[in-house]
């Protein structure tokens, strides 16, 4: 068992190799922390406070892929395209991709070789999706933009109130860190009741 130093080193290093950066901004350490440890996490960052960094970097981290679920297809190719650019292994799974080039992807994700791997919330209903995730190793799952699950939210998405269930399919023990830049408390409870985070860190 590493220790908290050695820990932080690791996560150092990291972000110094991947992304260039020598020191964490607050309070992105704490969160990377809190995913590494393996608890349920709500993470509430302002606009432009380096969200993304709180779950790609545990990922790179940590065994097995992450599964990101992003509400807005741009920005899942964005993010992977810049993953890729730094050397990291990443894919996104949507409809604009063909038979095979999705196959490809299931098998990759099969055989460890990814990272992260991003999803919209309307791809969990997706049947085969399911079967092949079954076959998946997952580190944690990414909620990015959580507020989406929450009626009281600004862009409340129906889908992402099934994001809970299907999570519970693919195994009850898989850590949650759930990223947001806007949350009332309303809205922040809604969240960890809807994705049954009840002792999560926020």
């Amino acid at each position: 068992m590493q220790s908290e130093a050695e820990i932080k080193g690791v996560l150092l290093k990291t972000l110094q190799n991947f992304w260039g950066y020598s020191s964490f901004r607050a309070p992105q350490e704490e969160i990377i922390l809190s995913v590494i440890r393996g608890k349920d996490t709500l993470a509430l960052l302002p606009t432009g406070g380096g969200k993304s960094l709180c779950y790609q970097l545990p990922a790179l981290v940590l065994e097995g892929t992450c599964l990101v679920i992003s509400p807005l297809l741009a920005l899942m190719k964005d993010q992977v395209s810049h993953l890729k650019d730094l050397g990291i292994e990443a894919e996104y799974l949507s409809s604009e991709l063909d038979e095979g080039e999705q196959e490809e992807i299931y098998e990759k994700a099969i055989s460890g070789e990814i990272k992260l791997l991003y999803v919209s919330p309307e791809r969990l209903h997706n049947s085969l999706f399911m079967s092949k995730m079954l076959d998946v190793s997952f580190s944690f799952i990414a909620v990015d933009e959580a507020h989406c699950i929450s009626e009281w939210g600004h862009d409340f998405r129906p889908e992402y109130r099934n994001i809970k269930t299907i999570i519970e399919r693919l195994g009850s023990n898989i850590p949650i860190v759930a990223l947001t830049a806007t949350a009332t408390p309303k809205v922040q409870e809604d969240i960890l009741k809807n994705l049954g985070m009840l002792e999560a860190n926020v």
